[in-house]
């Protein structure tokens, strides 16, 4: 658990868990709820916290593309994209970050 905070691949995922719960209730939760319920109030909460974390999720992963010396064509472009994609981070961090953490950790 203390890797999360300690490691830059570790807090790499934890902003990648956050930001893309943060698209999850807003493009599931909040949107409807301003469109077809006609209460932004969630969109105005969220929408701000969501673009900080995303924000976040991109400079962390550019910096740590550059530390790890991550090739842009293999592994770079497939990080920064996953933001964008509901459930794109969760799978960015099955495939590339987990098995990433696990190789520094040893």
């Amino acid at each position: 658990m203390t890797q999360f905070f300690t490691t830059a691949v570790g807090r790499l995922r934890l902003l990648a868990f956050f930001e893309g719960i943060s698209l999850l209730l807003l493009i599931f939760i909040a949107v409807p709820m301003k469109y077809v319920w006609h209460s932004p109030a969630l969109v105005q909460a969220i929408g701000p916290i969501h673009g900080a974390l995303f924000l976040l999720f991109i400079f962390e992963s550019i910096r740590l593309s550059a530390e790890q010396k991550w090739s842009f064509k293999q592994t770079t472009w497939k990080v920064i994209l996953s933001s964008f994609i509901p459930f794109g981070t969760f799978y960015i961090d099955h495939q590339i970050l987990r098995p990433l953490a696990s190789r520094s950790n040893k």
